[in-house]
C-alpha cells in the first residue's frame, strides 16, 4: 500500500540559517527599540524641566523673585534649603513642603523622614543611578560647589585637573534621595562673595526677571546633572557633605558631558547632549558640541553677550 510522500522537515543546516537570520534581525531591531525608548525618556526629562521652569515662574509671581540657589545664614551654610525645596508647592508637592521646618538644617533630626523622600519630577528617567544613595562626608570645611577659582590655577601655572573620583567616595553621612537637576550658578565665583555666581542661582540669590539683562531667552536657569560622578539632591546644601553646594547648582566650566568635566559641570545620560531650561520657560536640548564660549554666555545673566538661537 502506497502511503504517499512523507513531509520533509528542516535540516540542521536550514535550522541554523533561520536562527542566524533571526539573530541578525534582532540585532538590527534592538538598537532601534532602545533608541525609541531613550527618545521617550528624553521627552519625559524635558517635561520635568518644563515643569520646573514654570514652577519658578509661578514662584516669581508669588514672591516677586526666583528662589535662592540655597538659603544660608552666616558662613555655616545652614539651614541650606535649596531652590528645589522652595519650589515644592509649585511642583504640586505641598504635602512634602509642609513637613519642612526651613529655619532648621536639612540634616536636623526633625527632617529624618524627608531625607529619603523621592520627588519623581526631580529625577531624569534616563539616569541609572539609585533613587536613594549614600551621600559622602566632606573632606574639607563642608563648603564647596566643586569649582576652583581660575585665577588660582593661573597663579599655580596649571589647568583644571580631571576630577575622576566620585564625590561620594568618602565616608557616608547618611542615605538621601537623589535628583538630577541643578540651578545655573554661572561660570565663576564673584570675588566679593565666595558663594555668589554670575548666573541666576547661588547662595542667598534673589534674582528677578529684570536681572536677566542678557535676555530671558538667552539665559539658562536649570540644567541636568547625571549621577555618574556623585549624587545631586533636591533638599539643598548639606554642610557636612562633600561638594555640598555642587549638589544643587552647576558651573559652566565645560560643555555638557565633557570628557574632562568635573562633578559640578552639567551632564546627562542622554546621547550627545543634555536638557536645559531657559529663563523664559522654554526647554532646549544643548548638544555637547556646543561652543564653550556660547555655552558660558548662556549661563550668565548680565554679561551683555548677544546670542542667537542659531548659535546653539
Amino acid at each position: 500500500m502506497n502511503s504517499g510522500p512523507r513531509a520533509r522537515g528542516f535540516t540542521l543546516v536550514e535550522l541554523l540559517v533561520v536562527i542566524a537570520i533571526i539573530g541578525i534581525l534582532v540585532g538590527l531591531l534592538l538598537p532601534a527599540v532602545q533608541a525609541a525608548r531613550e527618545a521617550v525618556r528624553r521627552i519625559s526629562c524635558q517635561s520635568n524641566m518644563k515643569q520646573i521652569a514654570l514652577a519658578s515662574h509661578n514662584y516669581h509671581d508669588t514672591f516677586g523673585r526666583f528662589p535662592a540657589g540655597w538659603e544660608s545664614v552666616g558662613t555655616s551654610g545652614s539651614p541650606g534649603w535649596g531652590w528645589a525645596a522652595a519650589l515644592l508647592p509649585q511642583m504640586e508637592q505641598t504635602n512634602v513642603h509642609d513637613r519642612i521646618q526651613f529655619s532648621l538644617p536639612i540634616d536636623h533630626p526633625v527632617h529624618a523622614s524627608l531625607l529619603e523622600q523621592v520627588i519623581p519630577s526631580y529625577i531624569c528617567p534616563s539616569d541609572p543611578g539609585p533613587d536613594i544613595f549614600s551621600i559622602g562626608e566632606s573632606e574639607g570645611d563642608g563648603h564647596g560647589h566643586g569649582h576652583e577659582d581660575e585665577d588660582e590655577h593661573e597663579e599655580e601655572g596649571h589647568e583644571h585637573e580631571h576630577e575622576v573620583e566620585n564625590v561620594d567616595h568618602t565616608d557616608p553621612l547618611f542615605r538621601i534621595a537623589k535628583a538630577n537637576y541643578v540651578g545655573v550658578f554661572g561660570t565663576f565665583d564673584l570675588h566679593d562673595n565666595p558663594y555668589a555666581g554670575d548666573g541666576l542661582f547661588y547662595g542667598n540669590s534673589a534674582h528677578k526677571f529684570r536681572d536677566a539683562i542678557d535676555g530671558l531667552s538667552s539665559t539658562l536657569m536649570f540644567g541636568e546633572r547625571s549621577s555618574k560622578l556623585g549624587g545631586v539632591v533636591w533638599h539643598g546644601v548639606i554642610h557636612e557633605a562633600n561638594a555640598a553646594e555642587a549638589r544643587v547648582v552647576g558651573v559652566a566650566d565645560h560643555v555638557p558631558n565633557d570628557a574632562v568635566g568635573h562633578f559640578e559641570d552639567f551632564s546627562s545620560q542622554h546621547p550627545s547632549g543634555a536638557n536645559f531650561s531657559l529663563a523664559d520657560g522654554a526647554t532646549r536640548y544643548l548638544a555637547d558640541t556646543i561652543d564653550l564660549e556660547v555655552f558660558q554666555a548662556l549661563s550668565t545673566r548680565n554679561n551683555y553677550e548677544v546670542i542667537s538661537a542659531n548659535d546653539y
